[in-house]
């Protein structure tokens, strides 16, 4: 397929519906750091013909903003790039909350911009509500950074419909980020028809299920000792047994097709509408190939 941009959301953001998310390149999935593979990958991507790159403060306690900046040093042109803020952890990578505080959420852009090499972001996403602070106070704060130039358009990623609701009455939110793929569906029940009635664009994390919808996670020994999906209730061995079905399926569809698994499951998400688009994360520039 071709991965022509797009209109996300109510902005005048162009992005292809499949863009690349990055957080694996820096931690949570297990390996090591392979810099210049990242980045050959990341190269790859560009010229593969995908423009839109997602990350996090919080990915490798900054290192995946730092991967990218150094990657796109001399082809921002080419590139949007999404982050965003909310998720705190200390220096040894230890949970510390979330955070939705007005002067943290100035204090975050800042160090994000920095450790980019930017003077604007393209899009900021607020990673989850905070539960101590109204969202209308954080979003707030979001707005001041848009109209300070720092950032271009705003995103929220894991809330709930009256959560937008309230955050779209305080700033247009141009796209909303939440997990979405044929095993994971909660967004059915009202939060992509809340999208559409707004003007959202819908971004989907995770449309291959964390890697299990690709057939490539059998069992438990499948997963690296330092990936996180081990301690993650559908990683245990009962579940993975279970949900084999949902493997079995799609490779029962994707022989029919002529196709593979993972590219049956994408094209699953993208068939849910064409304001849906998708940021599936890999480190190697084949699964990129086979994904576009």
């Amino acid at each position: 397929m071709t991965n022509t941009p797009q209109t996300l959301g109510n902005s005048t953001l162009h992005l292809g519906r499949i863009g690349l998310g990055c957080m694996g390149m820096s931690e949570f999935y297990g390996g090591t750091r392979d810099e210049a593979a990242h980045i050959e990958t990341l190269h790859a991507a560009i010229d593969l013909g995908i423009n839109h790159f997602d990350t996090a403060d919080a990915y490798g306690l900054g290192h995946n903003e730092e991967l990218l900046s150094r990657a796109f040093s001399d082809r921002w042109d080419r590139v949007t790039v999404a982050t965003k803020f909310g998720v705190r952890r200390n220096a040894n990578g230890d949970w510390l909350g979330i955070s939705g505080r007005p002067e943290y959420v100035k204090e975050a852009c800042e160090k994000s911009l920095k450790r980019l090499g930017l003077e604007t972001l393209d899009l900021y996403y607020m990673h989850r509500p905070d539960p101590d602070v109204p969202v209308e106070d954080s979003v707030g704060a979001m707005g001041e950074l848009v109209r300070e130039g720092k950032v271009r358009f705003l995103g929220l990623s894991e809330f709930s419909i009256e959560q937008i609701r309230a955050a779209h009455a305080v700033h247009p939110i141009t796209a909303l980020q939440t997990e979405y793929s044929l095993w994971t569906r909660d967004v059915e029940d009202g939060v992509l028809d809340t999208c559409r009635d707004l003007g959202i664009a819908f971004v989907a994390y995770s449309p291959l299920g964390r890697g299990f919808l690709t057939g490539a996670i059998p069992d438990r020994g499948a997963i690296d000792a330092d990936d996180w999906r081990r301690d993650n209730p559908r990683f245990s061995a009962e579940a993975l047994a279970e949900n084999a079905r949902f493997v079995e399926l799609i490779r029962d569809l994707a022989a029919h097709k002529g196709a593979t698994a993972a590219q049956v499951a994408l094209a699953w998400v993208l068939a849910q509408g064409e304001d849906v688009f998708m940021i599936p994360g890999t480190r190697h520039i084949e699964r990129l190939r086979e994904n576009l």
